[in-house]
């Protein structure tokens, strides 16, 4: 049974959809913890890249919820959560004014963290230009005249968002430079961050195929979609393993407890026989996944 909304505040909660947010922060936490390895942490990248991937992830939720609805996933034939628009209790031309605030909060917290961590003007642009590029993607994703996640495109910009910008930019802005070691971790949350994408997809394979919506799940099937979620948490961890084999920092193999809870996640995503027995396991890979950062930051540093 669907959850009803029955009030706007409960509309918003669930529009901005809290339980996003621990996969959000995976990526910032990770290239953090990297950066103290090397003795170049600093507090105030923390926490101006940590506002900024929120701002961003709800802007994605806010507009997930508008385009769905606009493009039809989101219709009486859904079978995962209640979405905000969908509920009746939040207009469209509010949706869309909220996105607009969180796309201002977005730019001047990530102008702020700029402003502070950068003090060459073309790298200024460059992050300028990719953090535009986040804002574009977070918007683009269901919304628009073509939005690039009914293309099935959305597997690619989370794997490029959540892993590879989110850990290796967050690691330069504290260091002012790169590091090869930092590009597998950037990898393992890439894979995983997408598996979040996926259970997402097979939850909703149902409605999306009705919407026209070609997801991953939708153009190869459940059945390889699960295969597909499982050899992302492997490949994850396959990544960890490279980092430690190179780095010599075998306490940071601690991380692979949360790949239990990953394990069991994927073997929940295969056996669900519903939209509703689904659900559960994407904020669970998503915790996982924040989990997973905590204990490998740990390792590294400890």
């Amino acid at each position: 049974m669907k959850r009803e909304i029955s009030t706007k505040k409960e509309a918003w909660l669930h529009a901005v959809r809290l339980r996003t947010l621990p996969l959000a922060l995976a990526s910032i936490f990770a290239g953090s913890f990297i950066a103290a390895w090397q003795n170049s942490f600093r507090w105030e990248i923390l926490v101006l890249a940590s506002l900024t991937t929120v701002f961003l992830q709800i802007l994605s939720n806010l507009s997930n919820d508008y385009g769905d609805s606009v493009h039809g996933a989101d219709s009486i034939d859904r079978q995962g959560p209640v979405r905000a628009v969908q509920s009746g209790l939040i207009t469209l031309p509010e949706m869309k004014k909220a996105m607009y605030l969180f796309g201002a909060l977005s730019l001047i917290s990530g102008l702020s963290l700029l402003y502070l961590a950068v003090q060459d003007l073309q790298i200024f642009l460059l992050f300028l230009g990719l953090g535009l590029a986040a804002i574009w993607a977070s918007i683009t994703y269901t919304s628009g005249k073509n939005p690039y996640g009914y293309a099935g495109l959305g597997d690619l910009s989370v794997f490029i968002f959540f892993g590879l910008l989110g850990v290796l930019g967050t690691y330069f802005l504290h260091t002012y430079s790169s590091n090869n070691l930092a590009v597998l971790i950037a990898v393992a949350l890439g894979f995983f961050s997408t598996a979040v994408l996926n259970i997402n997809n097979i939850r909703d394979i149902d409605s999306d195929k009705l919407a026209g919506k070609k997801s991953i799940p939708v153009r190869i099937g459940r059945s390889n979609a699960v295969k597909y979620n499982w050899s992302l948490i492997i490949l994850g961890n396959l990544a960890l393993l490279w980092f430690v084999i190179h780095s010599n920092e075998w306490f940071s193999l601690i991380a692979l407890l949360a790949s239990i809870l990953m394990i069991k996640v994927a073997r929940g995503v295969q056996v669900a026989k519903s939209a509703q027995e689904t659900d559960p396991y994407l904020k669970k890979m998503a915790i996982s996944t924040l989990f997973w950062v905590v204990l490998f930051g740990i390792g590294l540093l400890f």
